[in-house]
């Protein structure tokens, strides 16, 4: 069996899908382009698909991964291009490589994010950023199934810089998960001057193995 890897970016109207409708349409884009699915025993067998750290509904990507198993040996060039053409616009394969064999998941230990604000005047981002910061904790909420649920947001932010209209910031992948929205709850939180006039837009530029010397994020591919 091979195992190929692929990068895929959900980006334009497509940030809007849930991982469950990404699955969905992920499966029958690799019906359509014919690709020689591995399939699990037993019972019910199902396709060998590896799914790792999506990011949340609603925020776009550039660096979503996933894991597949072949039956028989592909070019993956080809099954990039191929499964790039059968899915829906905004959903496109960016990279596929053959599996090395370590655990994706593993290697996914944190993430470079974007977060364009829109309606915050400089001054107070830079106040907020710098505040934020200078905290040791910052303890935010937020619904869980299991109801709401209070975790400190500033442990995991790594680094976070104020660009003009947006926020880029580099979370370690912690448990629970601090996202790029829990992130702005905790601005919100130290600066009482945070109120966006827009909902922000969230698009995860990167993610893979945090190097903590340099701060650098490798890919899994």
């Amino acid at each position: 069996m091979q195992w190929l890897r692929i990068r895929y970016a959900r980006r334009g109207r497509a940030r809007f899908t849930s991982h469950r409708d990404f699955g969905r349409a992920f499966e029958r884009a690799l019906r359509r382009a014919r690709v020689p699915m591995a399939y699990s025993s037993g019972f019910s067998p199902h396709p060998r698909i590896s799914y790792a750290n999506a990011s949340p509904t609603g925020s776009a990507s550039e660096a979503e991964y996933v894991e597949i198993g072949l039956a028989e040996q592909c070019d993956p060039e080809q099954v990039r291009a191929s499964l790039d053409e059968a899915l829906p616009i905004g959903l496109d394969i960016v990279a596929v490589q053959v599996a090395p064999g370590d655990t994706l998941a593993d290697l996914l230990t944190a993430s470079r994010w974007r977060i364009d604000v829109v309606g915050i005047e400089p001054v107070v981002a830079e106040r907020a950023v710098e505040t934020f910061l200078a905290r040791e904790s910052v303890e935010v909420s937020r619904m869980t199934k299991s109801g709401l649920r209070t975790f400190d947001a500033r442990g995991a932010v790594l680094q976070l810089r104020y660009e003009p209209g947006r926020l880029i910031s580099t979370i370690a992948h912690q448990v629970p998960l601090v996202r790029p929205d829990d992130l702005l709850s905790a601005l919100a939180e130290v600066e009482p001057d945070w109120r966006p006039t827009h909902p922000p837009l969230l698009t995860r530029l990167s993610q893979g193995r945090l190097d903590s010397t340099t701060g650098e994020i490798t890919p899994p591919l």
